[in-house]
């Protein structure tokens, strides 16, 4: 089964390793072709567009910025659905909306081609260590066919329910970490105004009932000053007005996720949309 990757930045070129490493054929596409270069120098094979991705590939995997990024890829001219033929599988990746990933399923179904949606969550540490949770919508067939794929690069692999499902549980995924990061910085900030050890503070918090990915992953890089981007200010803010989105559908009021919205759009407006999460943490420190 020949495998198509469409998305080559801090997380797709960490999956795509896997699914070499796995004995995988996989032919790989990127907007900026130098990002895609050093795979094909490990065993992957360019292709110029996402057409031709699509025309030499079984299952295609996307993973790109936004959902506007998601159209253009699968709709414009020299798009993905430009190569599809019946009987293969998409799976975009990337976090987007509920509804493109529904419009993606319909379009797909005309021409009897599978389509999932299943974006994912652990950052950059999980792309590489291959333990990325990957939240899954579409039809149980597609999931069971496409499961040793993604099994690759992922511990924790779920099917939610039809398209556009997998969408909803990364928002509410989301809406957690905007939780657990805005209380990990503010944290921090107390820990140093009141002139603590942050390194032992953060072990020791680390060791109780407030334990959590976040302070865990990122803790240790904020005290380095390391904000590099495990997962970038700009995509999380993307999450956030599309997780607020959506909860305004359904007539949901979310404050907190509101005030963590503001917080990181400030943070973007200043300069830093293309750090790290952590690097939330500079409102206050710099």
């Amino acid at each position: 089964m020949k495998i198509g990757f469409i998305g080559t930045g801090v997380m797709g070129s960490s999956m795509v390793r896997h699914l070499l490493k796995a004995g995988y054929e996989v032919n790989v596409y990127n907007r900026t072709k130098s990002k895609a270069m050093p795979l094909t120098e490990e065993g992957a094979v360019w292709k110029n567009t996402p057409a031709e991705i699509a025309k030499t590939s079984d299952v295609i995997l996307t993973i790109v910025g936004y959902p506007i990024d998601v159209e253009k890829v699968y709709f414009e001219e020299d798009g993905v659905f430009e190569g599809l033929s019946e009987g293969k599988t998409i799976i975009d990746m990337t976090t987007s909306t509920p509804a493109l990933a529904e419009q993606l399923a319909k379009e797909a179904e005309k021409i009897g081609v599978a389509a999932l949606d299943a974006p994912v969550s652990g950052g950059d540490l999980g792309a590489k260590n291959g333990t990325l949770t990957v939240m899954v919508g579409g039809e149980q067939a597609a999931y069971e066919k496409v499961q040793p794929i993604l099994d690759t690069f992922s511990s924790e692999l779920r099917l939610f329910g039809p398209a556009g499902s997998g969408q909803h549980t990364k928002m509410a995924n989301q809406i957690m970490v905007a939780g657990t990061m805005t209380g990990l910085i503010e944290m921090l900030a107390y820990a140093k105004k009141a002139g603590l050890d942050l390194e032992e503070v953060v072990k020791t918090v680390n060791g109780g009932a407030a334990r959590n990915w976040s302070l865990e992953n990122y803790g240790p890089r904020i005290i380095k000053e390391d904000y590099s981007p495990g997962f970038f200010v700009k995509h999380f803010v993307k999450d956030l007005k599309i997780a607020l989105d959506e909860a305004e559908k359904m007539e949901l009021n979310l404050p907190a996720t509101t005030q963590a919205y503001e917080l990181y759009k400030n943070l973007e407006s200043v300069g830093y949309g293309d750090e790290g999460t952590q690097s939330l943490i500079k409102l206050w420190w710099d």
